[in-house]
C-alpha cells in the first residue's frame, strides 16, 4: 500500500494568503526549512493504478500537478484519471472544496457519511459533478470495500466518529464541540494483505473509545492543527481556542503528545498544521519537542509504503 501526502496544512494552506505571522513571512522569504504546504489530503493505492483520495482540498489541482502518480496517463485515452474514488471526513471547506476541481465529467466514486453527504447534496454548486460521479453513503463502524468506476480497488475503509463539531459554515449559535455526532470521522484504511493505517485529520480530543481503537497501530496520521490551545489568540490571529475550533492541541494537559504517549503507536505523523503552528519551524523548540516524542511533522510529497 502506497500513501502520498498531497497536502499537510490546515485551512488556508501555508503560507496563508492574507497572513503576515512569523511563520508565513519566513516561508515567503524562503528561510531554511520553512516548506510551503497545501491543504490537507492524502492519496492511497493498493495496486499502484487506482487511487483513493482522502479529502478533496481546494488546492487539489495544484496537488495533482505536483504528483505524477495521480495525473492523467498518456496511454489511456484523451480523458483519464487514476483517481478512482474520493472520501471526505467532514464538510469543512478545506476537505470538500476540491470536489469542484473534479467537475470535468470524469467518473469516480464519492464517499461520505450520510450527514456529510446530505450537506454536499443540499448545495447546488456540487451539481457540477454531474451524474457520472457515483455517490455512496459511508456507514460508520462497518468495513466498506472501496470501488471506482471499474470496480473494487483493493482497499477497505472503516469510518468511525471522533470528537469534533459541524463545519464552520454550518454553525448556528454555539456548536456542540467534542460531540461524537458523526460530523467528523476518523478512518482505518486497509489493503487485502491486512496492512492498515489510520487517518484522523480533525479531532477535538483523544477520548477513551478513540484511544482504545488506535492503540498499537502501525501508522497514524493525526490532527496537528495547533501546538497550544490558545496559540491563535496569543498571536492575535483569532479569538478562538483550538478546542473551540474542534482541534485538540499538540501540547499541554489532554493534548495529543500526552494522549499518544501511552498508546504504543509505531509511527505518528502530524498533518493539518495551521500556519501559526511553531512546529513548522524546523529550528523551534516546539518542533524538537515533538520529534523527541517520536512524532514526524508531515509535509507535502511525503510517501510511505506499508
Amino acid at each position: 500500500m502506497r500513501i502520498i501526502v498531497l497536502g499537510s496544512a490546515a485551512g488556508g494552506g501555508f503560507p496563508q494568503w492574507n497572513c503576515a505571522c512569523r511563520n508565513c513571512i519566513a516561508c515567503r522569504r524562503g528561510d531554511h526549512g520553512f516548506l510551503p504546504r497545501t491543504q490537507s489530503s492524502l492519496a492511497v493505492t493498493a495496486n499502484g493504478r487506482d487511487f483513493l483520495l482522502l479529502n478533496a482540498s481546494p488546492d487539489l489541482r495544484a496537488q495533482i500537478a505536483a504528483t505524477p502518480a495521480i495525473q492523467a496517463r498518456a496511454d489511456a485515452g484523451t480523458r483519464d484519471s487514476p483517481i478512482a474514488a474520493v472520501l471526505v471526513t467532514n464538510a469543512d471547506v478545506d476537505h470538500i472544496g476540491g470536489l469542484l476541481t473534479l467537475r470535468e465529467r470524469q467518473p469516480f466514486t464519492l464517499y461520505a457519511t450520510d450527514m456529510v453527504g446530505r450537506v454536499i447534496a443540499s448545495n447546488s454548486i456540487f451539481g457540477v459533478l454531474s451524474d457520472v460521479v457515483a455517490r455512496r453513503t459511508l456507514p460508520l463502524d462497518t468495513p466498506t470495500a472501496i470501488s471506482g468506476p471499474a470496480g473494487p480497488i483493493g482497499l477497505t475503509v472503516e469510518a468511525f466518529p471522533v470528537p469534533g463539531k459541524v463545519a464552520l459554515f454550518l454553525e448556528q449559535g454555539t456548536p456542540d464541540v467534542g460531540a461524537r455526532s458523526g460530523n467528523t470521522i476518523g478512518l482505518r484504511i486497509a489493503d487485502e494483505n491486512g496492512r492498515s493505517f489510520y487517518y484522523i485529520p480533525g479531532c477535538a480530543a483523544v477520548d477513551a473509545p478513540l484511544a482504545e481503537r488506535i492503540a498499537g497501530a502501525r501508522l497514524v496520521f493525526f490532527d496537528g492543527t495547533l501546538f497550544t490551545d490558545d496559540e491563535m489568540i496569543a498571536q492575535g490571529l483569532s479569538e478562538k481556542t483550538g478546542r473551540r475550533m474542534g482541534h485538540i492541541p499538540i501540547a499541554g494537559a489532554g493534548g495529543s503528545l500526552e494522549a499518544f504517549a501511552r498508546l504504543g503507536v509505531e509511527r505518528r505523523v502530524y498533518v493539518h498544521m495551521n500556519n501559526s503552528n511553531p512546529v513548522l519551524d524546523p529550528a523551534s523548540d516546539e518542533r524538537h519537542s515533538v520529534e523527541r516524542a517520536g512524532w514526524e511533522v508531515g509535509h507535502d510529497g511525503l510517501e510511505i509504503d506499508l
